[in-house]
């Protein structure tokens, strides 16, 4: 299973210093706490984390499908990370539960545009709305373009 969460702080400081390894680290101390050594062996044998985004806050993490429950239940016991010799407090915000990735990054797309409407809703004037607008259109992916000269190199001729 795929377990989708949200790292909420109140210090935006600790979203751009988490690293998967702590993440991890957090997340096992959780679930020994919680459900002791034999939680900690169930869910150990297959648990890894998938994907991490430290602007957003958004954690994939995978576990075996018979320990999901373990793993789900001992979430909110994360108190704080560590970074850098660094306690950040902050708890995991668990949204949804999927079988495959593609199901979690489908949720994440839908959960992501009713933020996204609430956030619209939530302005108290034009200026706010426009600047919100005006944010999200100056986000793009674009592939960048190689020189005709940078391909030659690659393709080893000189």
């Amino acid at each position: 299973r795929y377990v989708l969460c949200e790292v909420v702080s109140e210090d935006p400081r600790c979203r751009q210093c988490i690293e998967d390894r702590a993440l991890g680290l957090a997340v096992r101390d959780a679930i020994t706490r919680v459900h002791g050594d034999y939680g900690l062996a169930c869910c150990s044998i297959s648990f890894t984390v998938k994907y991490l985004n430290a602007y957003t806050g958004t954690v994939l993490l995978r576990c075996r499908k018979d320990s999901y429950r373990l793993l789900c239940s001992a979430l909110p016991f994360v108190r704080y990370l560590e970074s850098r010799a660094q306690r950040y407090p902050c708890f995991l915000n668990t949204l949804h539960v999927g079988g495959t990735i593609r199901t979690c990054q489908k949720f994440l797309i839908q959960y992501n545009r009713t933020q996204l409407l609430r956030l619209l809703q939530n302005c108290t004037n034009e200026e706010e709305r426009q600047c919100i607008q005006k944010s999200l259109l100056s986000c793009s992916l674009t592939e960048e373009q190689s020189h005709s000269g940078d391909e030659e190199e690659d393709d080893g001729t000189e």
